[in-house]
């Protein structure tokens, strides 16, 4: 549901909306502090580096203000000039350029971390759009922008008058000294003042950090609506999950009656339960339920027994028991094991006297006599 459905967005971002960010190169960024790790880095490289750099700049100079006629018409020595002035100033500029490169890749992924998207590398068109341009112009985001800039010229500015205010003692002093003392004590100073003014933006990163991450989630807030929505799609609509779930007990049920014909027995509470168990002794250390079901179902149970001439035994308590404590293709528990004993002796019995063999059986009381804890 969009804004304009009225709905204002009040609910945090859900872990796959923030997933789904990460995804698109969405994350919170903070430009001041790349850009003042940069600072702050290039002015400490200098501090350390400075002196090599500028050693092997004032070798160069020497060799190219000390170049012979014969130098400078002779090609291939001046090239090897160049490449010796070049090899020079190689290893101390690198140093400076690495100590950089690490610095804006920290400064960069310090807020967000490092994240590869192809998709926030595709073209986007909307981007071009003169209306959307204005809308951003004039957005939260512009005048975040114009405030933090004119902060940090004042900031800078009110930093570096004071350094001048409090520095002048030395200004004088070079005024005195002789080169090249004077020199490197202006370098000097001019490195402190580059140091100081960049660590003073370090206060417009503190302000900018906390408002970036908390900008990012304000961006990323949904609706009531949008978080529904995803949880019908995450987790699947309801009528759908529904509807899965009938075809699935239906599928259950139909395996579960295609089993019935290999039951040797279907214990019955005559009305609403029944069961139907297996026993093969070279397969089943004990007996196992095949199927059991209540009203409707167990109906339908004791009507495939019959067709398929499986004996019916009615013994409430046993049939509920079963029904309660054990699930399908499972054995029956211990505390069962006589009373279904009595009912499997009682099924043999009267298939013998079915062929003629003995005397009618009974069911022997024990068939009823369910353990306490088993009783439902």
């Amino acid at each position: 549901m969009s804004d304009s459905d009225g709905q204002e967005r009040t609910e945090d971002a859900t872990p796959r909306r923030l997933e789904q960010a990460r995804e698109k190169g969405q994350v919170p960024r903070s430009r001041e502090l790349a850009s003042v790790a940069v600072l702050v880095s290039g002015a400490v490289g200098l501090m350390w580096f400075g002196d090599g750099l500028s050693k092997a700049l004032g070798q160069i100079m020497i060799a190219m203000f000390s170049l012979t006629r014969e130098d400078i018409f002779d090609l291939d020595r001046l090239f090897v000039i160049i490449f010796d002035a070049i090899v020079h100033i190689l290893l101390p500029l690198a140093l400076v350029l690495i100590f950089l490169f690490f610095a804006a890749f920290i400064g960069a992924a310090g807020v967000g971390g490092v994240r590869f998207s192809t998709q926030a590398a595709m073209p986007k068109f909307s981007k071009m759009n003169p209306i959307s341009g204005i809308k951003r112009m004039f957005g939260m985001q512009s005048w975040v922008e114009l405030i933090k800039s004119i902060l940090k010229v004042g900031l800078v500015g009110s930093v570096a008058c004071y350094l001048i205010y409090s520095s002048l003692e030395d200004f004088f002093q070079l005024s005195i000294e002789v080169f090249p003392a004077n020199y490197f004590h202006a370098l000097d100073i001019l490195l402190n003042f580059v140091l100081l003014i960049c660590c003073s933006l370090l206060i417009v990163v503190a302000i900018d950090v906390p408002f970036q991450i908390w900008n990012f989630n304000q961006q990323l807030k949904m609706t009531k609506q949008e978080i529904k929505d995803e949880y019908k799609d995450s987790e699947g609509k309801p009528e759908v999950k529904g509807r899965i779930r009938m075809l699935q007990r239906e599928m259950a049920q139909r395996r579960m009656m295609a089993d019935v014909p290999q039951a040797d027995v279907v214990i019955t509470n005559p009305e609403h339960f029944s069961v139907a168990l297996r026993y093969d002794p070279k397969l089943d250390s004990a007996p196992v339920v095949i199927a059991k079901g209540g009203d409707h179902l167990a109906l339908k149970i004791r009507e495939v027994a019959n067709k398929h001439n499986i004996d019916i035994v009615p013994a409430a308590p046993l049939a509920r028991a079963i029904y309660y404590t054990t699930e399908l293709e499972q054995q029956i528990p211990d505390g069962l094991f006589v009373a279904v004993a009595q009912v499997l002796a009682y099924v043999f019995q009267l298939k013998e006297y079915r062929k003629g063999k003995g005397k009618k059986p009974t069911l022997s009381k024990a068939a009823t006599d369910i353990p306490e804890e088993l009783r439902h």
